[in-house]
């Protein structure tokens, strides 16, 4: 199937599984992606691409180390650079995992079974992207771990008044859960990984991870059960983790910062990313590995009309918040207000309107809704959008506080730019190892639909 081009059978009718697949051809398809030795030029370029941009963050890493957080353009009053700016950007992008592993598993929407691993371990590598962002902004990274409530002769603790304390917990939690989560959906695949391999070392390897598991009925009634609990578990972690994010702001005084509608606002921004990052990614994917039997157009129109839905809600977002400022009347909200428009940074708020509100409005027609080429670009353009929002909160309510005499433009330098770049490297190597070693699809869920399915469940 050609890029672009429709499937009026899969839209329509949305067959789960393709007509002709068994238990064993899911199992083996699945499989092979891992145990094929032969490895896809698309994979290699994918992820050749990647390590070029990880070693750029390395280097850019490096090089902070070597003569501080100096190199970046942050200035009195702009502490908060791009840093803090990627940082709510990753999160936001992991949220779609949760909530496609987690919520749609507890509504029960068997269409979420081709995606739902791919879109955890996308949560995963996010969260891990992230979490170095702020260790890296604190000028003295090796002592990070003072932001951790552990006994010690200083008697220094973490100051729990401090959102940025509340984000430590926030997001290591969000980032355990989401991979146990992960791992108990991946346990009866690596067992079938290691009936499957042939090499003794992958036997092994897969025997090892798979922890014992021989498909008893009692070994599925303790993993359903344990399943259901953290998915159970992991919900609230979808709004909670963004909502504590969105209190870095909210909890301040700046103008701009200081609503009530930024949780959320940033929760449905979060999952609008997410979703995007996804269809960003399974595209390419899915041409890579002829995965068009199992990850149909059909997947393809659901997500475009939740990125639609919570594009509305964002927007909805800019319209209160405009709204706030104004009813306000507080004339620093009115100042920041005309500044986003008519300011130094005007071309990055016109590019986010035009990449969150008027681009997703293409989403309204199925046909574009399933036009993969449209899907993708458009997947793209919200991604940026988003960034250049989370730069927007960050940056242009620092640049212009309260006092004129303390105002101060941010200008990026080139590290900035190339740890964002080299981020989406680190990103893209871990993501492509992932599809390399393990299986990206559930193997033990395809199947049990592929049951539903032919007994019309």
């Amino acid at each position: 199937m050609q890029v672009g081009q429709t499937d009026k059978t899969s839209v329509v009718e949305f067959p789960v599984v393709e007509p002709g697949h068994t238990y064993r051809s899911i199992g083996e398809k699945i499989s092979n992606v891992v145990l094929n030795i032969h490895t896809p030029l698309g994979w290699v370029f994918a992820f050749g691409t990647g390590s070029i941009l990880l070693m750029m963050y390395l280097i850019s890493v490096a090089y902070l180390f070597a003569y501080g957080v100096g190199v970046w353009g942050i200035n009195i009053p702009v502490g908060w650079g791009f840093a803090i700016v990627t940082f709510v950007w990753w999160i936001g992008i992991g949220h779609a995992g949760t909530l496609i592993s987690a919520i749609l598993f507890l509504l029960r929407q068997d269409w979420r079974t081709s995606i739902n691993r791919f879109a955890e371990a996308m949560t995963l590598f996010a969260v891990v992207c992230a979490g170095l962002y702020p260790i890296l902004h604190l000028g003295r990274p090796w002592l990070f771990y003072w932001l951790l409530p552990y006994p010690n002769t200083f008697g220094l603790w973490p100051q729990f008044r401090s959102a940025l304390a509340w984000d430590v917990f926030a997001v290591s939690t969000y980032g355990t859960i989401s991979a146990v989560f992960w791992f108990t959906g991946l346990i009866p695949d690596l067992a079938g990984m290691r009936d499957r391999a042939k090499h003794p070392m992958l036997k092994f390897i897969f025997g090892g991870l798979a922890m014992g598991w021989r498909g008893s009925a009692r070994h599925w009634n303790n993993h359903q059960k344990l399943y259901l609990l953290l998915a159970a578990i992991a919900t609230p972690l979808v709004v909670s983790v963004h909502t504590v994010v969105s209190f870095d702001f909210a909890i301040g005084q700046l103008p701009g910062w200081h609503t009530t509608v930024f949780p959320p606002y940033f929760v449905a921004g979060a999952v609008f990313s997410g979703f995007a990052m996804v269809v960003t990614l399974l595209i390419p994917i899915r041409k890579i590995y002829h995965l068009e039997d199992m990850i149909t157009l059909r997947h393809f129109d659901v997500m475009g009309k939740v990125i639609l839905t919570t594009g509305l809600i964002v927007a909805y977002g800019y319209i209160t918040e405009a709204f706030i400022g104004w009813y306000g009347g507080s004339q620093y909200e009115l100042f920041l207000i005309k500044n986003r428009f008519v300011g130094p940074y005007a071309p990055y708020v016109f590019g986010l309107i035009f990449c969150n509100l008027v681009a997703p409005q293409l989403l309204w027609f199925k046909p574009l809704r399933t036009n993969l080429t449209v899907m993708f670009i458009l997947s793209l353009v919200i991604n940026t959008g988003m960034w250049l929002e989370r730069f927007m909160i960050v940056i242009i309510s620092l640049t212009a506080d309260f006092l004129p005499s303390s105002w101060a433009l941010f200008v990026a330098t080139p590290w900035d730019w190339s740890l964002l770049i080299g981020s989406i490297g680190l990103f893209l190597v871990l993501l492509f190892l992932f599809v390399r070693t393990l299986p990206m699809i559930s193997v033990f869920e395809m199947q049990e639909l592929l049951h539903k399915q032919e007994h019309g469940h």
